[in-house]
């Protein structure tokens, strides 16, 4: 071999130590990066504790409240689907009062008596379950409690007054069990006292 393929091979060997050992550094470099010092590691343990007892915190609280309102608020959806008995035995009522037959007769006196005797009954199981009528007459509407249904014109009362009830609404302790159906009272509009001013001249010429 030559002096001049013999040099050139003596370079070769020296660039792959000299990649070789780049590699090492480049290696080394990683892992220092990797390195994590103890205290380090022990803050990054307590974050992650942390986190875990909060989150197994907020569980209970979550289990708690659901119990509770279990506990409480257990035989809402039955109250709820009970409220159709109330319905049903006032309708029953109107029925009746609207039978020509029956109008003023001693039985649909004592049939009312016994409709009046079980629905007494009935209110008084719901107030025992902390079930209450809700508040409507003369009583200023209330979106959380009431749903107005119409309007009643009434000069003699503040707007938005409960004047009728069409149906009674109820609430199980603090939470709603269903809405008041109400009439509310309104401001009569000026072309209709207009015309009730011209009626009653009308009326005053006449006589």
């Amino acid at each position: 071999m030559d002096k001049k393929n013999i040099n050139k091979a003596e370079n070769e060997n020296q660039a792959i130590k000299d990649n070789d050992v780049g590699g090492d550094k480049s290696i080394n470099n990683e892992d220092n990066k990797e390195k994590i010092s103890p205290e380090e590691k022990l803050k990054e343990l307590e974050d992650k504790l942390a986190r875990a007892y909060a989150e197994m915190e907020n569980q209970r609280r979550r289990y708690e409240k659901e119990k509770e309102d279990a506990f409480e608020y257990g035989g809402f959806s039955f109250a709820k689907e009970s409220l159709n008995l109330l319905d049903n035995l006032d309708r029953s009522k109107v029925s009746l009062e609207n039978d020509e037959k029956l109008k003023n007769s001693e039985s649909l006196k004592k049939i009312f008596d016994h409709l009046n005797i079980i629905k007494k009954d009935m209110i008084s199981i719901f107030k025992k379950n902390s079930i209450e009528q809700i508040e409507t007459i003369n009583k200023k509407l209330d979106p959380n409690f009431h749903q107005a249904m119409l309007e009643i014109e009434d000069d003699t009362k503040e707007p938005g007054t409960i004047v009728q009830e069409v149906q009674t609404g109820y609430m199980m302790k603090d939470r709603l069990l269903r809405p008041a159906l109400v009439a509310v009272s309104k401001k009569t509009t000026k072309s209709e006292k207009k015309d009730e001013i011209h009626k009653n001249e009308e009326k005053n010429t006449e006589n």
